[in-house]
């Protein structure tokens, strides 16, 4: 609807204040959103008794409000910085940052996290259980699929259990193996029973993987779910584009009217097109390159530390990776104090060779990092025998700043005459071909809200992201009993016994916790961290607007 000062004019003098107020620096800010211009508003002041000195002032402040306003309308260009043909519109299968991104469009969560970390329902209106063993969820009512069917049990139902298939190859079918019975009670509500107790079910439902699709879906190429947007088209490896579900059944949002997600895997590039205007968010910047952003202007880098890291994996089950002195000293070559404030720009934290960052209540403050060592790295070389020979380390711009940590590394190594010999690959391909299989390799891990999600996905012996294939029956054990424990102090010495075990046994080396940095034009707003992960915890379509 357009601006009529007209009928403002009528409703100002019929109900004029005698004092301006909250409810007038309300209505200056509705003018400007229905198209006022500067004479307008001054013509409204005016009539209000306000003079044009004074009135400066009020649109000054009602323009700032205005700024923060969500606006409806407009189109985004967006660059993640991983893709390939193997891109998904399959929520149980994602597992990069362009599959989670899609994912949160086109579906939603039963639950999901704020920028506080809180856990807030989404499809679903309450999840509740006496025991943390045998879960009733309550679905919201109103809600339907982007083909117009309604959202019911049988949709959950058919969503949670398709991650207890094999043959759907579910990224998170070891945390999923937990449930063992999921039945729909009525219409409306879902009965899940876990094999044994789990206090953390609520917030698992919130990762990225566990999104509800249409019964009976197999394929997902139109990306058919509840999510604030539709789709419009996908080309796995190239693109996709997105337009505003017109019956979303959330209030606030979604505000922008469509986005394209392309994927720019150098990170000059993607900078470069940031800066240009070609896009307007650039997904994973390099540390690097924030200074540019700030000194060029029109864009902002915004830094998301919610325990994002790069680690360095070397595999248990192979020749090197069985070595415990091979192994012990790699952690004592890591220079992590340079990493951190030459790779990293000082963008991060110092880690201590396991998953569950500082920000994270369970986080063991008493596991110190490994100071850096060469000579001890040596000697512990010296043993393994592995002195004088060439050992490949394969690094990618697929992995967040893993390039300048390899560089960091065999410089480090070349001092005592160990050969490191860093192969660099390509990102596309790289989580399929490299990732998991590589002897030496580095991987890049999202944040997640558990230490039991981490632990399960990352390092339990049938873990489907077992990084450096780390197995431990006594692990395994502990991290059961831990899933079930009300006693919090309890739980926490559990924890840190995991972190503790982890640290010192797993072939895992996390040099530093880093800050997820994106890239965003001034032109968006709405723009907040998330625990989730960077770029809104990959929500931030649903939320962000362009200024007027």
């Amino acid at each position: 609807m357009p601006f009529n000062l007209q009928q403002r004019e009528r409703k100002m003098k019929t109900n004029m204040p005698t004092n301006w107020s909250n409810r007038d620096d309300a209505m200056l800010v509705d003018a400007m959103r229905r198209g006022a211009t500067r004479r307008d508003l001054l013509k409204l002041l005016a009539l209000s008794g306000i003079g044009a000195a004074a009135g400066g002032s009020l649109m000054l402040k009602a323009s700032n409000a205005f700024a923060q306003t969500p606006k409806k309308g407009g189109h985004v260009r967006v660059a993640g910085w991983s893709s390939s043909t193997a891109d998904t519109l399959d929520p149980a299968k994602a597992s990069t940052a362009v599959d989670y991104i899609r994912s949160c469009c086109c579906y939603n969560r039963l639950s999901t996290l704020d920028e506080n970390g809180q856990l807030q329902f989404e499809l679903a209106e309450s999840i509740k259980s006496d025991d943390a063993k045998t879960w009733t969820i309550k679905l919201k009512p109103g809600v339907h699929f982007h083909d117009g069917k309604a959202l019911s049990s049988a949709d959950v139902v058919y969503s949670l259990k398709r991650h207890l298939d094999p043959a759907v190859g579910s990224k998170v079918n070891g945390i999923a193996k937990q449930m063992s019975d999921v039945s729909a009670v009525d219409d409306q509500t879902v009965k899940v029973v876990l094999a044994d107790p789990n206090a953390d079910l609520p917030m698992i439902l919130a990762l990225h993987h566990f999104m509800v699709v249409a019964n009976g879906t197999t394929d997902f190429s139109k990306g058919n779910g509840t999510g604030p947007f539709v789709l419009e088209s996908f080309e796995p490896g190239v693109n996709s584009k997105h337009n505003r579900n017109p019956n979303y059944f959330k209030q606030d949002g979604p505000y922008i009217d469509s986005f394209e997600l392309i994927a720019i895997v150098d990170d000059t590039a993607r900078v470069n097109a940031l800066l240009t205007g070609e896009i307007a968010i650039a997904g994973s910047i390099n540390p690097r390159s924030v200074r540019l952003i700030e000194a060029q202007g029109g864009a902002f880098a915004h830094a998301n530390n919610a325990g994002n890291y790069t680690d360095l994996n070397i595999r248990r089950d192979m020749d090197l990776g069985r070595n415990d002195d091979f192994v012990e000293g790699m952690k004592y070559l890591i220079d992590r104090e340079t990493i951190l404030k030459s790779a990293l720009r000082g963008l991060g934290e110092v880690a201590n060779d396991q998953p569950v960052p500082p920000i994270n209540r369970y986080h063991n403050p008493n596991i110190k990092p490994r100071g850096y060592d060469p000579d001890r790295a040596k000697s512990l070389f010296q043993k393994a025998g592995v002195l004088g020979k060439k050992i490949p380390v394969i690094a990618s711009d697929a992995a967040t700043s893993s390039i300048d940590m390899a560089t960091i590394l065999q410089r480090s190594g070349a001092t005592i005459g160990l050969d490191l010999d860093v192969q660099r690959v390509p990102s596309d391909g790289y989580w399929s071909n490299y990732w998991l299989k590589a002897p030496i390799h580095f991987g890049n891990i999202n944040p997640r809200p558990t230490p039991d999600i981490l632990f399960s996905l990352l390092y339990q012996s049938a873990a489907p992201w077992n990084e450096s294939h780390y197995k431990s029956d006594k692990f395994d054990s502990m991290l059961v009993e831990a899933r079930g424990m009300l006693d919090d102090k309890k739980r926490t010495e559990i924890y840190w016994a995991l972190q503790e075990m982890v640290s010192n046994e797993a072939g895992t080396i996390i040099p530093a916790y880093i800050a997820d940095i994106d890239g965003v034009s001034n032109k968006v707003k709405g723009w907040k961290s998330n625990p989730l992960g960077g770029l809104m915890g990959y929500t931030f379509a649903e939320h962000i607007w362009l200024e007027g």
